[in-house]
């Protein structure tokens, strides 16, 4: 025994020559090692050192799969392979697999040389701490020297954007709720994940009552006195799906509405004794509406209601009101509205101009088509200061009833031009004759078109293209990817009771940067009919709540298509489960909320994948719309513009987005704001713009 001690102790002084040989080949790579170093020394004596030099654990130094992140490259650099060294790709900068987000060691697990019995004594020095060894805290380390301290930010490298992540996900439908209590004429997200959803209250009937066991008093058609203690809208909470009662004391009858820069929530116009209504509701507990049924100056009943780059509201049209005006502040009264010819001339026999389509363009002046004509309005001099081309094919507004929005402002990329393009879409409707030929029984089949302007441009064109089906009285949302959603309806006939065919159940993605031919595709389709007075909205995480649907005067829960109680969501191809990996997680506490025009605002977000390139990496800012009678209102989509993407942490990053440079391209208020990574959205994150 004492012989081989003292070999041992003979070999001692050779071990610490070959480790030595060693690290000088880590720091001078051009010496070649052959693979299978026979110069290794056992891990049992020396991995820790060699882990310490960045290699695996018992790996050879020549091995070229041992390398830190397990990179052949460089290793075969290491192991003196290549004349010049390497530079470490962009991947192996980013934090292992192991210790991504929600990954990191747990702390209270032992590391890998820290098991039972071989924890370090915390009293012993480290390997190159020993006696006289330990190092000055005031000398840099090597890689800390004068101006190169670590900075726990680091940046992420620019490349090439890679395309989104590919799926054949249809979609999925879900029944979330089967009575909420009204049947959903009108719907508006509120910045606090609440839904404002009401129906009419002509017919004194819906299927929840009014809280407290209060009632309102109305007179029937004969003039005799009677109560109505059912409500007519709730407040519904999109995380729970619980509906609150409300009492609405006017008639919001085919009205219009709006969020204030506030969050709050003003309705306008309606049926009989709302007919010159407004109506508003805060944002609190327990609120309820707040009516002046005197406001408006004319009746306002299929009214489009609009937001102003100050905030105020515009008002146009209505039945037999051929005319604009602005919202007063409340308690104030409009003495007179502004005579607008385009209403005037573009009513026929069955009016079809109801609910025009109303978009504020990039340029602050609004585009309004009405029928089949649409004009450029100015609201500084209120005077139509352009007149587009017509839109052939038929009519497009109430009862025709097609859809309309403004495709996605870009503001992502530079641009020069004096003016940031603005284009319009328009998709659906019915024949000019439709609605008369319906009430005879005659449904005649839905447009099928779809008609494209750029009103920016100098001398704009149409420029159309077919959907899959032909779809009146549908819905159009834009979605957080910048494509567009066409969902509910029908393929014959025209808006009102009884008078439309073959419910469309199919929606379509529509995708508006695609080539043309290329734009559509079928998604999955609901087994409930949405037509006549149906509705749909983008909550913040990603779905699509679909409600409403009553083709009948009162709730008639037998007939051929019953009055809709039920509430679905739709999850759209983004939500695809085999995604969901990819999906970005705002994190709110560490995000801007409060954000000033023109000015830089922080968004931190997790991701899992690695590395994540800038290119890939888009930021949507959505205003949630009043959505009624197949139109939403004041909806709008921008894809803003980055600066510097940063890596805080493992699996953590933070992007510095710029915001609308003006409240023309973003009127004052809420929006939820979208980290779209490679087709993938996040949950929207709700900011606040003001003037």
């Amino acid at each position: 025994m004492a012989d081989l001690h003292t070999k041992l102790l003979c070999l001692l002084p050779l071990l610490f020559i070959i480790n030595g040989i060693n690290a000088q080949l880590v720091h001078f790579p051009q010496f070649p090692v052959p693979f299978g170093n026979p110069f290794l020394v056992p891990d049992g004596l020396w991995g820790h050192h060699n882990r310490l030099r960045g290699h695996r654990h018992g790996a050879a130094w020549g091995d070229p799969d041992a390398a830190v992140g397990g990179d052949p490259d460089a290793a075969a650099a290491e192991a003196g392979l290549r004349n010049v060294a390497k530079p470490r790709k962009a991947r192996d900068m980013i934090p292992k697999a192991d210790e991504g987000a929600g990954n990191q060691p747990d702390p209270g697990q032992p590391k890998t040389d820290e098991g039972a019995g071989n924890k370090p004594d915390p009293g012993q020095p480290k390997p190159d701490e020993g006696a006289g060894n330990k190092p000055d805290p005031g000398q840099p380390k090597p890689d800390e020297g004068a101006g190169n301290k670590p900075n726990p930010v680091k940046a992420v490298v620019d490349a090439p954007a890679q395309p989104d992540f590919p799926t054949q996900y249809v979609g999925a439908w879900e029944v979330v709720k089967l009575d909420a209590g009204v049947s959903a004429m009108h719907l508006n997200l509120l910045p606090n994940n609440k839904l404002m959803m009401y129906d009419a209250s002509a017919f004194h009937i819906s299927n929840i009552k009014l809280p407290r066991g209060e009632c309102l008093p109305f007179k029937d058609d004969k003039g005799v006195q009677q109560t109505d203690c059912w409500s007519h809208g709730v407040e519904y909470d999109v995380e729970t799906n619980a509906v609150r009662p409300l009492k609405i004391t006017t008639d919001p009858w085919c009205s219009s509405g709006g969020l204030t820069a506030d969050g709050n929530f003003i309705s306008t116009g309606g049926w009989m004794d709302g007919t010159r209504s407004v109506r508003y509701f805060d944002l609190c507990e327990n609120c309820d509406y707040r009516d002046l049924p005197n406001a408006l100056a004319e009746p306002r009943w299929y009214a489009t209601q609009v937001t102003l780059p100050d905030g105020r509201f515009f008002l146009a049209g209505g039945r037999k009101s051929y005319s604009f005006e602005y919202v007063p502040p409340e308690g104030q009264v409009n003495k007179q509205a502004i005579f607008f010819p385009l209403l005037d001339e573009t009513t026929d026999l069955d009016e079809n101009n109801l609910y025009p389509f109303v978009h504020l363009s990039t340029d602050g002046n609004l585009f309004i088509l009405a029928n089949s004509r649409s004009v450029l309005l100015s609201t500084k001099t209120n005077r139509v200061i352009k007149e587009f081309p017509v839109l052939k094919g038929g009519s497009r507004n109430y009862p025709a009833s097609g859809m309309s929005a403004l495709l996605p402002i870009d503001l992502s990329v530079p641009n020069n031009a004096p003016l940031i393009p603005a284009e319009v879409i328009v998709c659906g409707g019915a024949k000019p004759e439709a609605y008369g030929l319906a009430g005879k029984g005659n449904f005649l089949p839905a447009l099928q078109d779809c008609g494209r302007l750029r009103i920016t441009d100098p001398n704009p064109q149409w420029a159309t293209e077919v959907m899959p089906s032909s779809r009146v009285m549908g819905d159009m949302l834009n979605l957080p990817t910048g494509d567009l959603l066409i969902i509910n309806g029908a393929q014959q006939g025209a808006s009102a009771w009884f008078l439309a065919e073959q419910p469309n159940f199919t929606p379509v993605v529509y995708s508006p940067n695609n080539n043309a031919g290329t734009r559509f595709r079928n998604l999955a389709p609901t087994q409930i009919a949405r037509m006549y007075h149906s509705t749909a909205a983008l909550l913040p995480n990603g779905k699509i709540l679909v409600a409403g649907s009553n083709t009948n005067p009162g709730y008639d829960y037998k007939a051929k298509y019953p009055t809709e109680l039920r509430v679905e969501h739709f999850s759209p191809p983004y939500l695809d489960p085999a995604l969901a990996a990819h999906r970005p997680t705002v994190m709110a506490q560490n995000s801007d909320a409060k954000l000033k025009y023109g000015q830089p605002f922080t968004l931190q977000f997790q991701l899992q994948d690695n590395p994540v390139g800038k290119a890939d990496i888009k930021v949507t800012m959505y205003s949630p719309p009043f959505t009624t009678h197949g139109y939403s209102m004041n909806q709008r989509l921008l894809v803003l513009g980055k600066n510097e993407l940063t890596e805080a942490g493992p699996g953590v990053y933070k992007l510095q987005v710029v915001a609308p440079a003006t409240n023309v391209l973003a009127p004052p208020g809420y929006y939820l704001v979208f980290v779209v990574y490679r087709g993938v959205p996040s949950v929207g994150h709700w900011v606040q713009i003001l003037n």
